[in-house]
């Protein structure tokens, strides 16, 4: 893929992530796909994935990504963004680096890296 497919790719997954869209989340994502999160040092795999993004859409009331700036590379990207959202009386805003592999037109690998203390919030839920 060119970098500008997959900036279409990053841009349709990250659409969908904030839409609370999991079925084009789980279009854009490999069968394989494996996602790791800093903040716990766990790494999920498809299914899991999209069943938080689904706890997500329905916990994080305005979730949106905000101050995106995105690189395409051949093989994959790197976006930094803010995470916005609302979790009960508590606002959230995490600046977060995402770090994600291409194969096949599909998102293989994300790292997602932010500071847990940013999301204490969705922690604590």
């Amino acid at each position: 893929m060119s970098p500008q497919e997959i900036d279409a790719l990053a841009r349709r997954l990250f659409a969908a992530i904030a839409a609370g869209d999991a079925d084009t989340v789980a279009d854009c994502y490999h069968p394989d796909v494996q996602i790791w999160h800093n903040y716990s040092g766990r790494v999920q795999v498809r299914d899991e994935n999209l069943k938080m993004l689904r706890w997500l859409s329905r916990t994080v009331v305005g979730f949106q990504y905000d101050a995106v700036e995105r690189t395409c590379f051949e093989g994959g990207f790197v976006q930094r963004h803010v995470l916005r959202g609302q979790v009960g009386d508590a606002s959230i805003e995490a600046p977060t680096c995402m770090v994600g592999q291409v194969r096949d037109g599909k998102v293989f690998r994300l790292h997602e890296y932010m500071d847990s203390a940013h999301i204490a919030p969705l922690l604590r839920r």
